[in-house]
């Protein structure tokens, strides 16, 4: 503590190295239980305590506290030091208080008293403590108490400058928890008015709080826009030697330069009257011209103070898009920057131009920096600046430059970081789209992404190029040539399966008459990769064998077989063993026609915004520039149609005049079939698959795994024969939103329905959740959406339960089911190194309390691909290439709670041989360790 020696605080500075020389926690702690107990003694016992022994031994239990240890006394010897007129006393006081005091304390009132004193006093350095330690207490009391009196402070003629510099801080902090604590009407103008003040401390901190001011009413506060370019005016027109006290490093007052700049970016126009205007593009011309000039310092300050003015300058030029000339003159400053051996200068450049990309007046200017953004998404080290070069190619794409920039980032995919993948396969995906004019090279872009990134393709991308093709005639029969041969490579991703079993079952006669590519050939080809694929591609490439039995009679017998095969006709899946059973009958009852009309070709799809963009805007919000694609939008379950509709991920239902169908779980339930077609009916019902459909005919009885939400957060929480309930949450820090979707099934409605939350005492105080009620009626084949809102407060061991109770047919019924709230929702992924990682491993390893260790036998056959997936779901960073042995896997990340942050490390070592894993979990809180370690055992 620096006052240690400056007030001669001998026991103080004893203390603070008794604690530094000890050698274990136990000797830690019982140096403190001593100190405590003299300290206690000496409140309690000795009344003639004089202020610098009540300041010593309060800064003492300070120190303590700071050390993490509770203190439950002293706050009345701290109280008492405010009325001290010493400096160092009041001051070790007012720390005290801000540190140790809470808001509801009976101590509240004496504080304020205290404080009212301070305000009042004529000495500046006394107002300050007060206004300073309002402002870190910053409670809804201390607005109330002082809401009428710092304004009046900060307006004031007679206040000194440094005291309205500590006024207009403290009223900024206020506004924060009491948006009502700032004064209108008159009080208005005489705050904005501080912008002139001669005093540049002032202004500078009246910036801040006039800018928090102009973001809840920028009507009212208008005013500032000529005052605030009038000052930066005189500020840019200025030299160093003008603003001597207020001059960073030759930079004339850089940070008010900042504050200003950004104060007038709240405007749009920021200013209408054509004088400030133009005044205010000569201050944006003079930053402009002042970055090309020579350095005045090869001082890293120098050069950071500059640009920070600079780059502030650019973004109010780019907010206001009016000025060609600053336009262009931006771009080609930035463009400087691109080549400058400094990394944050290289980021911040690229940010700006993707900016300054969508502009019609720099638009072009962008594009004459092409090549070398190209090269940096190349040869960059920094993987954020490679990001960035990224969203810059994607921003200035148009028609001229489209085919070599998607060409450079499919190249680019191949070895590309983990960490963009994903968001560059959107991007090249919907330039593709865009851009394309011959739809043919579209495909071949497309395959190209599912073959060199296929995990990284999601299911929009794939749905939208099989959407474009069955709208578009000219492109059909290459779209299956060029499938067919990609079907060839011996490595072919899932992917590639299922666009290659969508389009070859609905165009593979258009490339039947080639020997080459003949229907036993394009059966066989398909079928080679079946039992390599997931239930869920299986079951598309079975929907694409009752298609080919329409196409190509001459196969039927082959593709019965196929469909009898034991593995099928009995298989574990459900959704596979019926669609075999429906489809055998179906190729067995149906006559020509009958198949013909089931199984003609899908019809073209109508338009609508695209998805793929939808999920990229998501991805990255504000910073996606508008699209003009449109996308196809999936009809409604039509019996005359294919298998699985690609579009069922971007259907957006209407229930209850609410878009919120997030699941598709809204299709009504089929009408009861006559009994001479029935089995027609079940099959064509069955033929799409439509994802969590009511109203399904096999039967399911309470489908409920709560454990595979551990690692997912969408899909169909419970099901039975009565109900589906579908569960789509996300989560951002220690705050989670969870949507839970309540189908009806049936033909009667559910009355009394009602869903009721049940909850531990002891885990309620750790997580707390708020449930928005429902209606009490759930009208047959209707869904109604209940909203979840949670915040983790501290760590817990167990999730809430939902009980959902209502009567069905005059019976009352009862569901019981987790909810998806286990902790590890709430973590965020945390890119590390291998130094920094083994560092942090090697420092809680110390403790055994840190960590849990859990070795335990797989519970199915070990598939590291899927371990990867379940693990990437888990909510941590999976960080590849830093554990020696490539089969561990090793991830980092930080579980956030409203007291504080806990870091997680994790290593799972897989043992092949003896089909068995060891995981290792360690936080810096031992029942934190335990939880993670227990979550995930179970999903192996």
């Amino acid at each position: 503590m620096p006052a240690v020696r400056g007030d001669g605080m001998r026991g103080l500075a004893v203390f603070i190295s008794d604690i530094r020389n000890c050698k274990s926690k136990e000797a830690e702690i019982k140096r403190i239980n001593k100190e405590l107990a003299n300290i206690r003694s000496k409140f309690k016992g000795d009344k003639t305590l004089d202020g610098y022994q009540k300041k010593k031994y309060v800064c003492k239990l300070l120190f303590i506290f700071l050390l993490g240890h509770d203190i439950d006394f002293g706050h009345m010897e701290a109280v008492n030091l405010l009325s001290s007129n010493k400096y160092s006393e009041k001051q070790i006081g007012y720390l005290f208080i801000s540190v140790l005091v809470n808001t509801n304390s009976d101590l509240i009132k004496l504080i304020i008293q205290s404080i009212k004193n301070d305000l009042a006093s004529r000495n500046p350095i006394h107002v300050n403590l007060a206004l300073q330690c309002i402002a870190n207490i910053g409670s809804k009391e201390m607005a109330e108490a002082f809401g009428n009196e710092i304004p009046k402070l900060l307006v004031s003629g007679d206040t000194m400058d440094v005291v309205k510099q500590s006024a207009a801080l403290c009223l900024l902090r206020l506004l924060r928890t009491a948006p009502d604590v700032v004064p209108g009407g008159e009080w208005t103008s005489r705050i904005v008015h501080l912008l002139n003040d001669q005093h540049l401390g002032v202004v500078t901190a009246a910036a801040s709080l006039i800018d928090a001011l102009v973001k809840r009413n920028p009507d009212e506060y208008k005013g500032c826009v000529s005052l605030a370019v009038s000052r930066l005016s005189r500020i840019v027109t200025s030299s160093y030697t003008d603003l001597q006290d207020y001059t960073y490093y030759f930079v004339p007052a850089p940070w008010l330069s900042v504050k200003l700049l950004r104060l007038l970016q709240n405007y749009t126009p920021p200013a209408e009257d054509p004088g400030v205007r133009g005044r205010l593009n000569e201050c944006l011309e003079t930053i402009l011209n002042k970055a090309q000039e020579p350095p005045k310092s090869k001082k890293v300050q120098h050069s950071n103070a500059k640009n920070a003015v600079l780059f502030e300058a650019i973004s109010l030029i780019i907010h206001n898009d009016s000025e060609p000339n600053l336009l262009v003159r931006a771009c080609n400053q930035l463009g400087q920057f691109l080549s400058n051996r400094e990394t944050n200068l290289r980021y911040l450049a690229l940010e700006s131009m993707c900016h300054l990309a969508t502009s019609e007046f720099s638009h072009e200017a962008v594009k004459k920096h092409q090549e070398v953004v190209i090269l940096s998404m190349k040869m960059e080290k920094d993987v954020s600046v490679r990001q960035q070069a990224v969203d810059l190619l994607y921003a200035m794409c148009d028609k001229s430059n489209a085919e070599e920039i998607v060409q450079e980032m499919l190249n680019y995919l191949e070895t590309a970081d983990y960490s963009i993948r994903e968001e560059m396969v959107l991007k090249v995906a919907i330039l593709a789209e865009k851009y394309a004019t011959d739809y043919t090279w579209y495909v071949d872009v497309i395959l190209n992404l599912i073959r060199i990134a296929g995990d990284y393709v999601s299911e929009e991308v794939w749905y939208r190029v099989i959407q474009i093709v069955i709208n578009r005639d000219d492109v059909q029969g290459y779209a299956a040539k060029t499938v067919f041969e990609a079907l060839q490579a011996p490595a072919c991703h899932e992917n590639m399966v299922k666009v290659g079993g969508y389009i070859l079952g609905e165009f593979g006669n258009l490339i039947a008459g080639d020997q080459r590519s003949s229907p036993a050939v394009q059966f066989q080809l398909l079928h080679s990769k079946y039992h390599l694929c997931s239930p869920m591609t299986r079951a598309l490439l079975l929907s694409t064998y009752i298609k080919f039995v329409n196409l190509f009679p001459e196969i039927r017998s082959q593709i019965q077989d196929v469909f009898r095969q034991h593995s099928n006709l009995r298989s574990a899946d459900a959704e596979l063993q019926q669609r075999a059973s429906e489809y055998l009958q179906l190729s067995i009852i149906a006559s020509t026609d009958v198949l013909a009309t089931v199984l003609e070709e899908m019809p073209a799809f109508p338009e609508r915004e695209s998805s793929i963009l939808a999920v990229l805007k998501k991805k990255k919000p504000g910073r996606v520039p508008e699209n003009e694609i449109r996308e196809s939008k999936s009809p409604a379950p039509n019996t005359n149609h294919h298998t699985e509709p690609p579009p069922t991920a971007a259907t957006t239902v209407t229930v209850n005049n609410s878009s919120a169908d997030l699941l598709g779980l809204s299709t009504p339930p089929s009408s009861q079939p006559s009994s001479n077609t029935g089995v027609l009916l079940d099959v064509l019902g069955d033929i799409y698959n439509m994802p969590n459909k009511l109203g399904t005919t096999n039967g399911t009885q309470n489908t409920y795994n709560p454990k595979k939400f551990v690692c997912k957060n969408n899909g169909v929480l419970f099901e039975n024969d009565l109900i589906q309930i579908g569960v789509k949450s996300e989560f951002r820090q220690n705050l989670g939103r969870v949507g839970l979707f309540y189908g009806n099934k049936t033909q009667y409605a559910l009355h009394s329905f009602q869903p009721q939350l049940s909850w531990t005492d002891e885990n309620q105080a750790k997580l707390a959740v708020q449930v928005k009620p429902v209606d009490p009626i759930l009208e047959a084949g209707a869904q109604i959406q209940q909203m979840i809102n949670a915040e983790c407060i501290d760590d817990y061991n167990d999730s809430p339960s939902m009980i959902i109770s209502f009567i069905y047919n005059n019976v009352p019924q009862k569901i019981t089911m987790k909810l998806p709230l286990t902790i590890n929702k709430f973590f965020e992924p945390t890119e590390m190194n291998g130094e920094s990682f083994f560092a942090r491993w090697k420092n809680l390893g110390g403790a055994n309390q840190q960590r849990s260790q859990k070795i335990f036998k797989a519970q199915q056959p070990m598939d590291l691909t899927q371990v990867r997936t379940k693990l990437q779901g888990f909510g941590m960073q999976l960080l590849d290439g830093i554990d020696p042995n490539p089969d561990n896997f090793v991830c980092a990340g930080i579980v956030h709670m409203r007291a504080q942050q806990v870091g997680c490390l994790l290593r799972l070592e897989p043992n092949k041989q003896a089909q068995m894993f060891r995981l290792t979990v360690r936080s810096s809180k031992e029942s934190m360790s335990v939880e993670i370690c227990d979550l995930l055992v179970d999903q192996f």
